[in-house]
């Protein structure tokens, strides 16, 4: 599957951004998409996690309250709808597949249970 992830751009801090994750060609029909996330010189790290089955959503604790992922109708987009940006908050944001289904959110937290990964896009957040 082919992910496309949109929606990044420069904002303020306090400011909102909505980004969004199409897959071409197919639909979410299984296990989970995530949002992670890799500012300069640091490791990539997990934001936010939807399943398909239940909708649970899981999000990293730096960002519970502000942000929140959600899935359309036609399981075709993911969004990460970003509230209350912070500086910190910089980093180029990256959406990714997981075809396997689990209840530990632990588990939709590493990397390495992620099948197929978008080209991401950069968030800015000026201070």
């Amino acid at each position: 599957v082919q992910l496309q992830a949109s929606g990044g751009g420069l904002v303020q801090a306090g400011g909102s951004l909505r980004l969004s994750c199409a897959a071409s060609g197919r639909t979410f029909s299984s296990g989970a998409v995530g949002w992670f996330r890799q500012a300069p010189g640091k490791e990539r790290e997990f934001v936010a996690t939807i399943t398909w089955r239940g909708g649970r959503t899981y999000y990293a604790d730096s960002v519970k309250g502000r942000f929140t992922v959600s899935g359309d109708n036609t399981k075709t987009t993911v969004y990460l709808q970003m509230n209350s940006l912070k500086p910190e908050d910089t980093a180029v944001y990256y959406c990714a597949v997981a075809n396997v289904f689990a209840y530990d959110s632990d588990y939709y937290a590493r990397e390495m249970n992620y099948n197929h990964w978008g080209q991401g896009t950069q968030v800015t957040v000026s201070s």
